[in-house]
């Protein structure tokens, strides 16, 4: 059994989020705001990009420093061709026993069954809401929800576990609340709600636009009586709750309100090869030099133990006295929420 590595507040390194891409076809508002994103964005050319020889040879590395869970993310994953390749060759990793996507959905029914065949397990979409008009105005493209609600129900028909995530915005979609909750908990989903989060500096976010978990948990349970659900392992995100007498599940993602980072256990790799510790960070430790010039991985396991043993982020713990204070944080985009 691997040892796994550990920062200076004692985490573990359980955990990698790597980024395939910094496009998507989204231009939602809390991650990529049409305004910042549609004026000459310095998006990420071909060759800044990593391989996906080059990502397999890092996944190789996180796993043997003792990561077991790996999730694909972007932007927006599906954009980038070749995913089934690359998720069947990390499947094929010693000591990787899960790996998951991050998607907005709406390439997802073209994609769900060679993603499930080769090895994919979970899927989690994000939705923030039913009503096509409101949709369509907050992923900032237009789309409406139904190629995004056929995706969803054709990953469950080829056997991956789907979740589907709702940022709630107190006065944009938090009307959608119910809608969201009736629905998926007739189809037998688990819908993570996410606390607006202050990540990158495009968002425009406050305090006050936040939705507490807490107050969702209050909502849905007057309608639909909820028990609350254990942590199935160490650095599980989502406080779980069931809707009492089924198997369902809602989760809800409380960054702000109740902040989890003592047990934080991610890395997350950008797609141009930065290692950032935290969601929050100001910035990447770059991994290129050591995977580019050096044919022996012992020097990227090196950069990653060296990198992972100094981490002291805590950012959500500290956020009412260092939202001001940092001036400049990664975008979403760039690291996959």
């Amino acid at each position: 059994m691997k040892k796994h590595i550990v920062d200076k507040l004692n985490r573990p390194l359980h955990d990698l989020r790597i980024s395939v891409t910094d496009r998507c076809n989204f231009r939602c508002g809390y991650c990529m705001p049409a305004e910042i994103f549609d004026n000459d964005y310095p998006f990420l050319t071909n060759s800044e990009l990593l391989s996906f020889e080059e990502m397999v040879r890092l996944i190789r590395s996180f796993a043997e420093l003792g990561v077991n869970k790996i999730r694909i993310t972007g932007g927006e994953p599906l954009l980038r061709k070749g995913i089934a390749g690359l998720i069947s060759d990390i499947e094929q990793i010693d000591g990787i026993t899960d790996i998951a996507l991050t998607t907005n959905g709406v390439l997802l029914k073209k994609h769900a069954t060679a993603l499930k065949k080769a090895g994919l397990k979970r899927v989690n979409v994000s939705l923030d809401s039913l009503d096509d008009e409101l949709f369509g105005r907050m992923n900032g493209r237009g789309f409406r929800t139904g190629p995004v609600l056929e995706g969803i129900e054709a990953a469950a028909e080829a056997g991956l576990e789907v979740k589907i995530n709702m940022v709630v915005q107190k006065g944009v979609n938090d009307q959608e609340i119910m809608p969201m909750a009736r629905y998926f908990r007739e189809k037998g989903h688990t819908l993570r709600f996410i606390e607006f989060m202050d990540v990158g500096n495009s968002n425009g976010w406050k305090l006050d636009q936040v939705v507490p978990s807490r107050e969702i948990v209050e909502m849905i349970n007057r309608e639909h009586p909820l028990e609350a659900v254990g942590p199935e392992y160490y650095g599980e995100v989502a406080k779980r709750y069931r809707y009492a007498g089924t198997t369902t599940e809602i989760g809800l993602i409380t960054s702000v309100t109740n902040a989890f980072c003592s047990t934080c256990s991610r890395a997350r790799v950008s797609a141009d090869g930065k290692m950032y510790n935290c969601l929050f960070a100001a910035k990447g430790h770059d991994l290129l030099p050591a995977l580019r010039e050096q044919a022996d991985d012992e020097r990227v396991k090196e950069r990653i133990r060296e990198i992972w043993n100094g981490r002291t982020d805590r950012y959500s713990e500290e956020r009412l006295s260092q939202t001001k204070k940092r001036k400049k944080k990664v975008e979403m985009s760039r690291i996959g929420g």
